[in-house]
Order: C-alpha cells, then structure tokens, then sequence
C-alpha cells in the first residue's frame, strides 16, 4: 500500500513575489462564509462552549467576520442567543420587545433582566401601540405593585414613524423632538417595527460589519444530527439565524449526510454548512446533500485528541487544499476548521484554498468568551475546552439528566480542557490577525483571497527550516 503525504501548516511556507501592492492596507479580506454570505474578514468564531455565544457572535459580526452560536444548551436558550445577536443593531428592529398596560413592576424588572434592554413599547390585546415605559418612567419607582399603565408615556405624548421611514427621515425627527426611540406602526396604529438612535449609530459606525439585508447582525448556530435536531433547526429558522452548522465530528457519515438531507429538504432557504471532513469524497457527498459550505478539519485543534485516540486525520494543511481542490469546482467555499496555531498559518489556509478560518484558540480567552476570568500566580486566564473533552461531554450528560456512573466512567473523551491566558478584546486580537493576513496576501502580491488562490506557490520545509522560521538564538522579552 502507497502511503499518501501529508501536511500541516508548520511543514510549509508561502514563496514570496514580485509583489505591485504598496501597502497591506490595499488588500481586501473580502470573502465568502457560505454561497451566499459575504465577511469582510473570513475568520469565524468557533461553535464551543468557551468560544462563542451571543455577545462574540456580536464582535464578530461587528468586525466583519461572524459567530456561531454552539449547540450545548436547550433549543429556548439557543433561540434566545440568536434574538440577541439579530436584535442588537438593524437599522429597524422588526419584533421589538413589548409589554401589557396591566404588566406589574416586579414583573418589569424581571424581563429587563432578561432581554437586556431598557425600554418597552406598551401595545393592548390587538398590538395597537398605547404607550412606552422608558427607564425614566420607571427607575426610582419603588412600588413593584404599581402597574406599566401608571407609568407609562402615553400616547398623546408619543412621537410615531410610519413603515418606510429611511434613516435620514427618523434622524430628523429624533434631533427635533429629542427623543432616542421611535416605533414604528401602520395606519391602524399597529406596531410593525421600532428605530433606535443607538442602531442608526452603530449601523454608521461599523460600514463593514457583517448585516443581513435589513442591517441586523448575520450569526450562525449549530445543530447535531440526532435527537431535537429538526426541532432545534427549525426553531432557529422561525429566529432568522443565517446559517446553520451540522456540528458533527464526522460530517462523511451516513447519519450525518441524512440530516443534512432532511434539513435541506426541510428548510430549502436556510445557508447550511456541514463537516466536519477531511477528503475529497467527505466535500462531494455533503455537496451532493445540499450543504452550501463545508468545514474540513479532523483532529488539527488545539485541544482535539481525535488522531491521537482514534488514530484517525488529516494534517490539515492537506486536508484543506485537497477538500478546497473538490468544492471549488462547485462553487462551494470551505471553511478550514483548526490547526493555526501562529497568525501565518490563516494565510496557508486560505492560500491552499479555504474562503474562512473558524477559529477557537484565537478568541477563547477574550472579554466576549463564555466563562469568567481565573487567577493563577497573579495572572489572568480563563477555561477553554474541547466539545469532546471529558467534562464537556460529561457536563452535558448531567445536564439533561441521561446520565448514570457508568455511562460517566465509560466515556472516552477525544478532547481536553485547558487554561488560556486572558486576552481582552476580542477585537484587539482580530486586528493583529487581519493585519498579518494582510501582510501575507502582500507577499504574495494578492490584492484579494481569489488573488491568493491564483499567486500563491508553497515550499515544502524541513523541522530545521521550521526552526529557522521562529526567533531563535535570542532571549525574548
């Protein structure tokens, strides 16, 4: 038997060339996550349970790039982090949060807590707007029996927008009546829809982040391939998520291939992405299925043992040119999932082919990660860990309650968990990364990733010239 080559990201290096760009800042990160959603930036945060919830897949989308919201958790939750990203700019926000005239105080506060915002348009039985309750209304009343109708701005003293009402217009109006909210109804005064001056703000304020087409933040979310997975699928619909990820170890298996057949036939508007494979074969049968990206990587993460326990992989720089060779005769973008452990191996990946990067150690760590901040010997970390490690796994079985000794003791776990040091922004760490690619893609005289695809050339290279690649034979400080 012909054993087959294979390489990673530390076996190669991108050949420099007669580069014509003056400066990185004149090369555009402009790509695609599925056929038909464009990032400014093609660096997807990771579907983990450390990784990404709403408020990464928030910075995501805020920077260019997207999040996708992870699975481990009820289909209520997963919808509710959705809303979160879809409601938290749009130039109109289409379901605003509203409430009742006979809503009590203590139950106010309550679903402030929940939503997480401050306001609420006050509708009666028919969604006829009749007032709004504002913090102004509200925050020093300490009677939590008191009712929305005793506190509420009135009608008579509301300021209303009709349905198409642009930008331009609900800026004037919120600069001559000083006001910050402004719902918007229909000629029999039901509510169809609200503008914020904060979501005229930041829609100005971020050009290049990642919208749909009425201005909200786009964010995917993951589903399995058994179980509540129609039902989870179809609840994150009906919440307008953009994309859904079939999140499975190995996507080239025929459960996994049926779901993304059930879901396709399903829901036959819905971006699907699928994975995780490593072959030719594994793109070809998920494109067949209806997938409109696939995510290749088996075993490259950081905190993945796959190889390592099952035996099983693909050195991921291999993975990614030979699965990228497969797919973009089809016009379908894959998204390299793993294995760049230093800022130049997101340009090998996307030079061998990859449209994205999903990227986890990079962001795990960040303020926009799940989880709090740990100190060890005065320094800042916090918890990342891989979806099959132990606890990960475990936890998840105690959660749902299906879980017995045994069933914990015979877990084998292909993932691990870990500290990262703490990171700040996740934003501050985008830009190093979007600064690097930049300088790579120069090197290679790209001005833009489908440049890349066409000018790069690799070198193979040896441990001794891998060596030679990092600072060496000096005391870093």
């Amino acid at each position: 038997m012909k054993l087959q080559e294979g390489l990673t990201y530390d076996d190669v290096l991108l050949i420099p060339q007669h580069s014509f760009i003056n400066h990185r800042s004149d090369v555009s990160t402009e790509s695609y996550l599925t056929r038909k959603i464009k990032l400014q930036i093609p660096f997807v945060s990771a579907n983990m349970d450390t990784v990404t919830e709403s408020e990464m897949a928030i910075a995501m989308a805020r920077e260019g790039g997207i999040g996708i919201i992870h699975r481990f958790m009820t289909v209520a939750e997963q919808v509710e982090q959705v809303n979160l990203v879809k409601r938290h700019v749009g130039f109109v926000v289409e379901s605003p949060y509203t409430i009742t005239p006979d809503t009590k105080l203590a139950k106010v506060w309550a679903l402030l807590r929940k939503t997480g915002v401050n306001s609420f348009i006050v509708v009666d039985e028919k969604n006829h707007v009749v007032g709004m309750l504002g913090k102004r209304d509200y925050k020093f009343e300490s009677n939590r029996d008191k009712t929305v109708f005793e506190l509420m701005t009135p009608l008579k003293k509301l300021i209303l927008g009709k349905q198409k009402t642009s930008i331009k217009e609900a800026k004037q109006i919120f600069i001559k009546y000083k006001i910050e909210k402004l719902p918007l109804v229909d000629n029999n005064r039901v509510l169809i829809g609200l503008i914020t001056a904060r979501s005229i703000i930041n829609f100005e304020k971020y050009p290049h982040s990642t919208k749909d087409e009425l201005g909200r933040y786009r964010v995917g979310a993951a589903i399995g391939v058994v179980n509540d997975f129609i039902e989870r699928a179809e609840a994150l619909v009906n919440a307008k998520v953009d994309a859904l990820v079939v999140d499975v170890a190995h996507g080239h298996n025929d459960v996994a291939l049926q779901a993304v057949s059930q879901i396709r036939k399903k829901f036959k508007n819905i971006d699907i992405i699928g994975g995780n494979v490593a072959t030719k074969a594994g793109v070809l049968d998920l494109i067949k299925r209806g997938v409109d990206a696939v995510k290749v990587g088996i075993g490259p993460g950081g905190l993945c043992t796959t190889r390592i326990v099952a035996g099983v992989g693909v050195p991921q720089f291999t993975a990614v040119q030979e699965c990228s060779f497969a797919a973009r005769k089809k016009g379908v973008p894959i998204i390299a999932d793993g294995g760049t452990n230093f800022p130049g191996d997101i340009a090998k990946a996307l030079a061998a082919g990859a449209s994205a990067c999903m990227l986890a150690g990079w962001f795990a760590g960040t303020d926009e990660s799940p989880g709090g901040v740990i100190m060890r010997k005065g320094m800042k970390f916090k918890v990342h860990r891989g979806s099959a490690s132990f606890l990960a796994i475990a936890d998840r079985k105690i959660e749902l309650e299906n879980h017995t000794e045994n069933q914990l003791n015979s877990i084998v776990p292909e993932g691990v968990e870990a500290l990262v040091p703490y990171k700040g922004r996740v934003a501050d760490v985008i830009y190093q990364l979007q600064g690097a690619l930049r300088s790579g893609m120069s090197y290679c005289n790209a001005k833009s990733i489908k440049e890349l695809w066409k000018n790069a050339r690799f070198i193979k290279i040896t441990e001794a010239g891998f060596r030679e690649s990092k600072s060496h034979n000096v005391q870093e400080i």
